[in-house]
Formats: C-alpha cells, sequence, structure tokens
C-alpha cells in the first residue's frame, strides 16, 4: 500500500517537474547542461519507438539522474504519458529494494548478513526485464524487414 502511494507520488513530483520545465525550463536546461542535453536528446529520438521501456529501464538505473531526466524530457519531446507511465513503473524496483535495505539495517544485530546481495540481483533483474520488449520488437522488425 505504502509502495503503491510513493508510486504516484513519484510520478505525480515528476509529472510536475516536466511541466514546469516545459514551461520555463527550455533557457536554463540549454544554458546549464547543453552537452548532455545534446546526448540525451539522440538517445530519446533512438528510443523513441520504445519510449515507455526506456523511461521505466533510466528510473530503474543510475545512468541519468532523476532530476535531469523530469527536466529534460519535454525538450527532448519525450511525450507525457510515456514519461509518467515509466515514472510510475520504474520507482517500483529501487524503492523495493531501498525499503528492504532499510528494514534489513533496522533488523540487524551483527555483520554476517547477505541479504544486500539478493536485493541487488532483484534490481538487475528489473532492470534487464525492462528491455526485453524493446529487444523482442526490434528482433521482429529486423525478421520482417
Amino acid at each position: 500500500c505504502l509502495d503503491l502511494l510513493h508510486m504516484q507520488c513519484s510520478a505525480a513530483g515528476a509529472a510536475f517537474c516536466y511541466l514546469l520545465s516545459s514551461l520555463v525550463g527550455h533557457k536554463i536546461v540549454n544554458r546549464y547542461f547543453p552537452e548532455r542535453l545534446r546526448n540525451w536528446k539522440k538517445q530519446a529520438s533512438h528510443h523513441r519507438q520504445d519510449m515507455l521501456w526506456y523511461i521505466i529501464f533510466l528510473r530503474i538505473t543510475p545512468f541519468l539522474p532523476n532530476w535531469f531526466i523530469n527536466l529534460a524530457s519535454p525538450i527532448v519531446g519525450v511525450p507525457m504519458l510515456p514519461f509518467f507511465l515509466g515514472t510510475f513503473l520504474g520507482v517500483a524496483p529501487p524503492s523495493f529494494f531501498f525499503i528492504r535495505a532499510g528494514t534489513t539495517l533496522y533488523q540487524l544485530t551483527t555483520t554476517s548478513s547477505n541479504v544486500s546481495l539478493g536485493s541487488l540481483l532483484f534490481l538487475g533483474l528489473m532492470a534487464v526485464l525492462s528491455l526485453l520488449p524493446v529487444f523482442f520488437r526490434r528482433a521482429l522488425k529486423r525478421k520482417l524487414e
């Protein structure tokens, strides 16, 4: 229940940042992050067909900071719907990891615990799974061409 609330709040907050950036963020982001913005614009256009899965992957992994994704998405042409849904779905695996890590740290009385390995493996698995639809679609497209 709390995780669902967290997902809703994260997606709503990110959407608010997206909207603010679309209104007043162009000059600021272009001025302070021109190279990073150019690079991400190329990546975003490359993943145009799979934008939902790309956003989910970015939210699960630490390749781009979330604040930059929020600010730059409207500038590089990421539509609101895949941005919002990708954020909503993409914050769940890291949240699960951090909630589990916090619970484990709270319960630990000794340093001989291996719970963090399982959490890291889970997070990695979620990142890989978020890319599978992209790979399947591209493989199918290559076979049909």
